[in-house]
């Protein structure tokens, strides 16, 4: 007759538990960035006429009709985008300028008659 007994063998196997994903996705959002743009515009500059200048007045002739004629020039915003890939964080500094108001009392002078009722008020 043959006697046996249980043996206890601990050990470990592995089970899969859940997943974990890393996952890319494209968020939309609005950006307003406001910037100057520069317009030329025209006016009329006139001069008298002095002995300094009487030469370059002179030069033509009296009386004609004649027309001069310039080139205005504007800024127009312009936006561009590209797709750049981005592999690090890292930080970085801006200066922002910010519009403060300020709200202060001024003093200032009146002057009044005092003529003893005599003028109409």
């Amino acid at each position: 007759m043959t006697r046996s007994e249980e043996q206890l063998h601990v050990g470990t196997e592995k089970q899969a538990t859940g997943r974990a994903r890393l996952r890319k996705y494209v968020v939309t959002e609005n950006v307003t960035k406001t910037i100057p743009v520069e317009r030329e515009e025209v006016r009329i500059e006139r001069e008298p006429i002095t002995d300094a200048n009487r030469g370059a007045a002179l030069d033509g002739p009296a009386i004609s009709e004649e027309e001069h004629e310039i080139i205005l020039h504007e800024e127009r915003p312009v936006v561009e985008k590209e797709a750049v890939p981005v592999e690090r964080v890292r930080l970085d500094k801006e200066t922002v300028t910010e519009q403060h108001t300020v709200n202060e009392e001024v003093r200032k002078e009146n002057i009044e008659i005092d003529d003893d009722g005599r003028a109409n008020r």
